[in-house]
Formats: structure tokens, sequence, C-alpha cells
């Protein structure tokens, strides 16, 4: 199985940097990612979406959220993006979720099965404090702990993990589902160690 289907930080790591985490991260380097995908999804794409973000921060969103490589994941994670920008239309969500799941390539296509959780995380991102956080995670973050990063954006983790036990129930036994960090904090092993893929 690819790294990048395993790889899930999780939010048991606020004693590490933003930087620590991101070295740990499977990722694909910008020029393989999809034009089609940066039509919608780079700020300096030509039909960007609100919350269009670069892959750098991008990766950076995925940490602090605590999410993995996973179509489901990504649906989270976008959606709360979009979501924190506050001027998310609803025709707009419909369109991102149509293009997502009928017009992106694999393995960058979101399957319609799990869409739902690009809702949850639309919903996420407009109810949880931070605001505009394609804007927010920048290079000033990069050496600082994760729980500060978080406490900084205004993001409780608490909230991401009562989301994240929503999500497990709306999509129960998905792969993303079952590695969610949903419940209190524990002393988990750290970044993808043990993990189910």
């Amino acid at each position: 199985m690819p790294a990048w289907r395993r790889w899930s930080p999780g939010l048991d790591n606020d004693d590490l940097t933003l930087r620590e985490v991101l070295a740990t991260l499977p990722a694909a380097p910008p020029t393989a990612i999809p034009w089609i995908v940066r039509l919608f999804e780079n700020p300096h794409g030509w039909l960007r979406l609100h919350g269009a973000v670069d892959l750098a921060h991008h990766d950076r969103i995925h940490v602090v959220l605590g999410r993995g490589l996973l179509g489901q994941d990504e649906a989270f994670v976008i959606g709360f993006t979009m979501g924190s920008t506050k001027r998310l239309s609803a025709l707009e969500q419909a369109f991102f979720k149509f293009v997502a799941a009928n017009v992106y390539p694999q393995p960058y296509r979101i399957p319609r099965s799990t869409l739902a959780a690009y809702d949850l995380g639309v919903e996420a991102g407009r109810e949880i404090g931070v605001r505009n956080l394609h804007h927010a995670v920048g290079d000033d973050f990069l050496d600082r702990p994760l729980g500060d990063v978080r406490r900084a954006l205004g993001i409780d983790p608490a909230r991401l993990r009562a989301a994240y036990t929503r999500e497990r129930a709306v999509l129960p036994g998905t792969a993303a589902s079952e590695r969610l960090p949903c419940g209190p904090p524990t002393n988990r092993p750290r970044l993808g160690q043990n993990r189910a893929a």
C-alpha cells in the first residue's frame, strides 16, 4: 500500500512542530497535481473557488486538522478550508462536489459515497473559530509546536474531535473514518505508526 494512503497525523501531536510533522508527509510535488485540480483549488487558478490555496499551505492545513490524504480526508480538509472563508455559497458548494466527484481524475477524485465529509468540513469550518484558514497558516507557524499553532488559529481540538465523531457516525466503516481522532487525547503512537490504512 502506498505511503500516502497510510499517512495520518492525527491530533495527538501538540508537542511536535508543524515542520516536523510536515517532514513525514509523503507529498506529491506541485507539478504532479493535474491542471483541472489547480484550476479550481489553486489561488492562481482561472476558476479558483473560495479557500483556494497553494499545495504547501494545503499540506499545512492537513496537519493542523490532523487529517490524512485519502479522498474522505481531502473532502473534509477542502470543505473546512472553504467553510472558513465564511463566503461559500450553496451553489459553489454544490458545484465543487459535482466537479470533485465527476471531473477530477483519479486519485484526486472524491468518491460520491464520501462527499458527506466535505459538507461536514464546510460546517466545521464555518463554526470553528478560524477565519480564512487558507491565508492563516503562514511560514511563521512552521517551527511552533502544533498545540500552539492550533490555539493561535482558534482551532479547538475538542471541537474537531466532536466533528470527527459525527463524521464517523455518518460515514461508518471507511478507512478514513476508522482512523479519525475521536474522543479524548491519547498517548497513541505518532504519525501513522500502527495506524489502520
